[in-house]
């Protein structure tokens, strides 16, 4: 029992450490130019790195702006929402309901594909005709 409810603080630890990050976020606006600093990639190429959006799309997402939010990172929104559902399934798992088989999604084949799909994400978004994925 001991052991479950230590677990479970680190879930919790984790999540209020993601909380603390979104509140950040919708309290200080990072489509203020430098408010947070700049991408390292992007001033050392001047291509767009996947993450490249990613702040502004949390701050849209916080205002409920679905459709900024995605034109910021789509690929962000979708590991935001993807990120809060296995935060969510590894909590209750820690409680004793239902077991998320994590072991089946962190295999080398799921990492290599979020890899391929980063990098063509990657590639599309600084191309002209991808440039609707530019932030």
């Amino acid at each position: 029992m001991v052991a479950r409810w230590r677990a479970g603080g680190l879930a919790v630890a984790v999540g209020g450490v993601g909380l603390a990050a979104v509140v950040t976020l919708a309290v200080r606006d990072p489509h203020h130019i430098g408010s947070y600093g700049f991408c390292p990639v992007y001033l050392a190429t001047g291509f767009y790195c996947p993450a490249c959006g990613g702040l502004r799309a949390v701050h849209d997402l916080t205002q409920l702006r679905v459709l900024d939010a995605l034109g910021s990172n789509a690929l962000g929104v979708a590991l935001v929402i993807l990120g809060g559902a296995g935060w969510l399934a590894w909590l209750v798992a820690t409680f004793g309901g239902p077991r998320l088989a994590v072991e089946r999604i962190l295999t080398p084949r799921w990492l290599s594909l979020g890899l391929v799909v980063a990098v063509a994400f990657t590639i599309v978004r600084n191309t002209a005709w991808g440039a609707w994925l530019a932030p």
